[in-house]
């Protein structure tokens, strides 16, 4: 983000400002310029690829306002350090993010960010908290999930909003990950939704959610809706988020190229240009470190015991089809070749006790789409199509002696403990892993999914039964899970919990 002074002059035109909650009728009223007054914080603060010594700060103020932030090792802040960030402006809808650095490793850091305006006026403070990874062994506690707002379910105030979030919040994690679907840009909200139990659903609506979104204004909408949550807002205060996207921060099942037909919902058919308006606005309204091609896919660590690896499913993916290629090519890419390249080496690279792989798709569950398939998984056999990365990738892991790799996903709207194991297998050069399944934070619930045999994956759990019936943030049936390592022993724990805290699965991984 361009640091800037008061002498260039931000333009306060555009989206801008906050977007005021006015509950009459449930609709929130959309972002307006403020000129009075002093700078306010409408959308709370974040954290989030936080380092030994670093971090980055998320927030966002209602005008052109220089972004301050201080912190210390003490929440009295009585020793406190100051580092100045960017001048907001209409150019990144008057959100500001800077990496706070110089954090001492293995602690717990508070902070609290402002804006001035160019008076030099301060406005409100809010404060947060993180905790940066140590050098030497230490607990690990982390969560994941994915899917908010999906399906046309929103903000109810009346049934306490999201819900999920404050669950994860008193689950006490070092960090949370976000495992895609942080928006449905392809979902809007009805004010109101009947529920199977008679009772209704009152979405808070904003007008950027009424409707698919296209424009810039539109997707910076979307994103900003969570931050209208109590629930989100208190755990992005206390908790570093470390975030991917899957599909519906643009569009179910995008891939690039790709152009929507007409006489449906979306005057912009050019998934491309809808695709960089998304990734613009998801830059700007998440922790996420900046990169000079925007790059979602990068590795976070945190210190001997854990290696998170973040994996971006959609930048580089072939069209979506009957995914049965018996020869890799661009067709067959999900990861695409640099990615593919990058993901194998760092793992080959890392030195962690455990490295898990953040990927926004499970692997062996068959994901369809109305072309073919949505993922690797095509259904049977030897690798095939997407497969082939998936095995060229896990054959290079065995031959390098790569062992511990966890791979953590959301996607479909349940949560799983899946361990592929090679004496089941179509495929057969690898050695064992586990994949754990979780979500959805907010979103509509489904499953369970059928397995593709290919890399011999064993349901170990499930929160869902076949023929179960679809249900919602309504029910309990909204999942996150915990990841545990105890430093003596070097042991991995994965657990499932529902959106009430209840520990619905636990189990422990040896370290091989």
């Amino acid at each position: 983000m361009t640091r800037r002074t008061f002498g260039q002059r931000a333009t306060l035109s555009g989206i801008a400002g906050i977007l005021g909650v006015g509950l009459r009728g449930m609709q929130a009223q959309g972002p307006a310029v403020t000129t009075g007054g002093r700078p306010g914080i409408p959308n709370g603060i974040a954290s989030g690829d936080v380092t030994t010594d670093s971090a980055v700060i998320w927030s966002r103020t209602d005008r052109a306002a220089r972004m301050v932030v201080e912190w210390d090792t003490k929440e009295s802040f009585g020793n406190l350090r100051r580092q100045l960030g960017p001048v907001t402006g209409a150019e990144a809808d008057f959100t500001g993010k800077l990496r706070l650095e110089g954090l001492p490793s293995g602690q717990k850091v508070f902070y609290r960010v402002r804006f001035e305006d160019r008076q030099g006026v301060a406005g409100d403070t809010a404060t947060g908290s993180l905790v940066t990874p140590s050098t030497t062994m230490a607990p690990v506690r982390f969560a994941w999930s994915g899917d908010t707002c999906g399906q046309g379910w929103g903000i109810d105030v009346n049934r306490g909003g999201m819900k999920t979030y404050e669950a994860i919040r008193r689950a006490e994690p070092q960090f949370f990950v976000h495992s895609g679907d942080t928006i449905y840009a392809d979902n809007s909200m009805a004010p109101r939704v009947n529920l199977p139990d008679g009772t209704v659903w009152q979405n808070l609506v904003t007008e950027e959610k009424s409707k698919v979104a296209e424009t810039l204004a539109e997707f910076r909408g979307n994103y900003r809706y969570s931050y209208l949550d109590e629930n989100v807002r208190r755990l992005l205060a206390e908790v570093p988020m470390l975030v991917q996207w899957d599909d519906h921060e643009v569009l179910n099942n995008w891939w690039p190229g790709q152009q929507l037909p007409p006489g449906g919902l979306y005057r912009e058919r050019n998934v491309d240009i809808l695709a960089a308006r998304s990734k613009q606005a998801f830059f700007e309204y998440h922790p996420i470190s900046e990169h000079p091609d925007r790059r979602i896919y990068r590795k976070v660590s945190r210190g001997p015991l854990c290696d998170l690896f973040f994996l971006d499913l959609r930048s580089h993916r072939g069209p979506n089809g009957p995914n049965r290629q018996t020869v890799a090519s661009r067709e067959t890419d999900l990861m695409g070749a640099s990615q593919l390249a990058w993901l194998a080496e760092s793992l080959v690279a890392s030195k962690a006790a455990w490295k898990f792989v953040c990927c926004d798709m499970p692997i062996g569950l068959l994901v369809r789409d109305t072309l073919g398939f949505e993922n690797g998984a095509n259904g049977d056999g030897p690798p095939l199509g997407r497969e082939l990365e998936m095995a060229a990738l896990l054959k290079r892991l065995k031959s390098a002696g790569v062992r511990n790799v966890v791979w953590l996903t959301a996607d479909v709207h349940y949560c799983a403990s899946h361990y592929y194991n090679p004496a089941r297998a179509s495929f057969t050069e690898f050695d064992p892993f586990w994949e754990f399944v979780s979500g959805p934070l907010h979103a509509g619930t489904f499953g369970p999914t059928p397995f593709d045999p290919t890399f011999g994956p064993e349901l170990k759990f499930t929160s869902r039964q076949p023929g179960a019936a679809t249900s919602g943030p309504w029910s309990s049936e909204q999942f996150f899970g915990t990841v545990d390592i105890e430093p003596s022993s070097r042991v991995c724990r994965v657990t499932h919990w529902n959106r009430d805290g209840k520990r619905l699965w636990s189990g422990e991984i040896a370290p091989a």
